[in-house]
């Protein structure tokens, strides 16, 4: 699956569940920072969306487990732009999308 990564890719970003161990494994096989994003920020602690570095303006792989009709990733995505990230490319690893159900 790295293979899948775009070579402009600064940060990958693992969707909270499922997503993380997957940009986890990733990272430890690129050597690209990982962030994990939470559907919503934590009211406690860090209080923050995104955990790991800074992604102000950094190009951003989204990575997620299952995508089912791309939901999720469209919220998340348009979070971490509004953090300052360049979001261009998701990775998922089982798309379980019917084509009528589809959002992206």
């Amino acid at each position: 699956m790295k293979e899948l990564i775009p070579p402009e890719t600064e940060v990958l970003a693992g969707l909270e569940m499922g997503g993380i161990p997957v940009a986890t494994a990733l990272s430890l096989q690129t050597s690209i920072p990982v962030v994990f994003v939470r559907k919503e920020a934590k009211k406690y602690g860090t209080c923050k969306l995104a955990e790991g570095i800074d992604i102000t303006g950094k190009n951003i792989c989204v990575v997620e487990d299952v995508i089912t009709t791309g939901g999720q990733i469209l919220l998340s995505t348009k979070d971490l732009r509004e953090l300052g990230a360049k979001v261009h490319h998701v990775l998922g690893v089982i798309e379980r999308t019917k084509e009528e159900e589809k959002t992206y």
